[in-house]
């Protein structure tokens, strides 16, 4: 062989050399694992972020993401209980697949398990719900829980088929009706919105003459308390003065009585005091003495007594 068919096998080789080391490594980033098929089949052992090697041409990979990801469902029909059909342009699904359930989850629903397990369960669900409710519920009475019911009912069909894959919220955009329907929609919520600021002026109102009443009630209330205050004020004087009255009668009874009493004493003492002193030898005494200070003493048959004149008149003529 000459010369320059060695440097072409050679280069041959190189770039088949090339060739097969770029095929075989790869990189799984951060948040992923890598599953590996060989021949078709599953292997059982998933790598992680970094760089790896797998034999070229025969092993392939897909990188499975285990972080918090979002599936997004577009244009998703739904036919009403009524027969009216709506689109619901986007929805939201926020999951997690945690890393230990990777294998098994895919070796059931393949890499692509989100088109079973998410996709295709929304638009089962969703018609599922709109089939039993009118236009009316689900575009405006029963539309705040679409995302909530949704929610559910995945995570309960996930927990039984899917171990390991959580929904951590949906999230569903308003629905596009027809033109006509909407118009009329339209003017329904802006009926309704007139009907409700009428109601809350109605309100308003009413409250604004409760409250005027109460205020009224409670004047009159304050009113009636303080005729009723000064009238129990006139009442504790009077009262007042009644007892004051009865206090300075029963007082000057008290002092007539003491009184009284005093003068019954002093009477009946000065009294008890000439039954002692006034004995029979004591007013003997007293009427000698009486006669001893008379300065003329009468005597004569008619005269049944003596009697003393201590006077300066001048004296009658005896009698006979």
């Amino acid at each position: 062989m000459t010369m320059p068919h060695v440097g072409a096998i050679f280069g041959a080789i190189a770039g088949v050399m090339a060739i097969m080391l770029h095929s075989s490594i790869h990189k799984i980033e951060e948040g992923h694992l890598a599953v590996y098929y060989r021949g078709g089949a599953l292997l059982t052992y998933p790598n992680g972020p970094g760089y790896h090697i797998m034999l070229p041409f025969i092993t392939t990979f897909r990188s499975v993401q285990t972080t918090l990801q979002t599936d997004e469902i577009k244009n998703v029909p739904c036919g009403t209980s009524g027969g009216v059909m709506i689109y619901f342009d986007r929805i939201e699904v926020v999951n997690m697949l945690v890393p230990l359930a990777v294998v098994d989850i895919v070796r059931n629903y393949t890499a692509d398990y989100d088109k079973t397990l998410i996709f295709n369960k929304i638009h089962h669900e969703l018609n599922q719900f709109c089939s039993v409710h009118t236009l009316q519920e689900v575009y405006i009475d029963l539309f705040d829980i679409i995302d909530e019911n949704l929610k559910l009912a995945l995570q309960k069909d996930l927990t039984v088929m899917a171990p390991g894959l959580t929904i951590q919220a949906v999230r569903v955009t308003k629905p596009k009706i027809p033109e006509s329907i909407r118009r009329n929609f339209e003017l329904m919520e802006a009926e309704k919105t007139r009907l409700l600021v009428t109601a809350q002026t109605q309100r308003v109102v009413e409250k604004e003459a409760e409250t005027e009443r109460k205020r009224a009630v409670i004047e009159a209330q304050k009113v009636a308390q303080v005729a009723e205050i000064h009238f129990q004020q006139k009442v504790m004087e009077k009262e007042t003065e009644r007892k004051i009255s009865a206090i300075e009668d029963f007082a000057f009874l008290a002092r007539e009585k003491a009184r009284a009493d005093a003068e019954y004493y002093s009477a009946e003492k000065f009294a008890e005091a000439n039954r002692v002193k006034l004995t029979p030898e004591y007013l003997e005494l007293m009427k000698y003495q009486a006669i001893a200070a008379n300065s003329k003493i009468y005597f004569g048959q008619d005269i049944p007594n003596m009697f003393v004149d201590g006077s300066n008149s001048p004296p009658k003529p005896p009698l006979g």
